[in-house]
């Protein structure tokens, strides 16, 4: 058997992460894909090392711990071109926008690697393959697998390089449609709290005082009695599950929500994933610089369950 590749990386604990468990640190350094297992199955084995010093899971990190970590690298895979039907807003030379499906994964995974959004742009642009990354080609952000909407993808290096900067700068205009559980007492807020991936469940993200700076503005656009809120949200940064944890946190939680939310509880409304939908992507032509906006119509599923909460709720 061929042993499995490893991934050095170093680590240096700050003032704000000092007594946590080792642990937990790692959790929160490390890419996501490794496990809360495999972080304590390195630390029993001596693969990761606190200033040069084998030690136990519950040490508690120091300010200026170096800490250095050997780890499994993630097996490649193939992803193969597949026709997919893509539903296209609008495409140029530099840059395709579309709009995602609700159940459609953006890039691959481990444990995914068809009839992904990736799979699709392959067999639809033959010269895409690379840019970004083998693993994302294209890809300058994600929507959530059960998140429909506006997304935009890079056609080449140029186009790449300028859309990810605007994210990352937080220049981009993004706007989303929610609807939450419950009558929002507010008709307009800010809720700002930041966010951390969940020291326990890895594929969940939590509220902590040591998380990122997550910011989400709203509005309600209309109640369905006490039962439903529909919701407009302009978030100011682009955390992963950022609405939903926001929501979840002031005690609204996304209609059909199976992880943050009361998930198959929500189908008497027709709610079978998030109630959750990217409306509206602005941003400036990686080429000419031209303010760009584009919008995305409503999945059906989506119209359905304001169709069923507004009968429900006039009853």
């Amino acid at each position: 058997m061929v042993p499995q590749e490893t991934i050095m990386e170093k680590y240096i604990v700050t003032v704000k992460e000092k007594e946590w468990r080792l642990d937990k640190f790692l959790m929160n350094k490390l890419p996501s894909w490794i496990s809360r297992t495999m972080i304590q199955k390195a630390i029993k084995t001596g693969k990761i090392l606190v200033n040069g010093q084998e030690k136990k899971t519950s040490y508690k990190v120091k300010n200026g711990d170096i800490i250095e970590v050997e780890v499994p690298k993630p097996q490649e895979y193939e992803i193969l071109p597949e026709k997919i039907d893509l539903s296209i807003i609008y495409e140029d030379k530099d840059i395709i926008v579309l709009n995602k499906p609700p159940g459609m994964i953006v890039h691959p995974l481990p444990n995914k690697s068809s009839g992904t959004l990736v799979n699709a742009l392959l067999e639809y642009c033959k010269d895409l393959q690379g840019i970004g990354g083998i693993l994302r080609p294209g890809i300058v952000h994600r929507l959530d697998k059960d998140t429909s909407g506006v997304i935009v993808v890079a056609k080449n290096d140029l186009a790449h390089q300028s859309l990810s900067k605007q994210f990352k700068d937080r220049v981009t205009m993004k706007t989303y449609l929610a609807i939450v559980d419950g009558r929002v007492k507010n008709k307009e807020g800010m809720i700002d709290l930041p966010i951390a991936r969940h020291p326990q469940i890895r594929i969940k993200m939590t509220i902590t005082k040591n998380g990122k700076v997550a910011i989400s503005n709203y509005k309600v656009l209309k109640y369905f009695g006490d039962i439903a809120t529909l919701i407009l949200v302009k978030p100011k940064t682009g955390r992963t599950h950022q609405i939903r944890v926001h929501f979840k946190a002031i005690g609204h939680p996304l209609l059909g929500d199976v992880v943050y939310g009361h998930g198959k509880k929500d189908y008497i409304f027709g709610a079978k994933r998030q109630m959750l939908h990217a409306l509206s992507l602005g941003f400036f032509h990686p080429r000419n610089g031209k303010f760009m906006k584009f919008n995305a119509p409503l999945p059906e599923d989506f119209k359905h369950v304001i169709k069923e909460l507004t009968e429900t709720s006039q009853t």
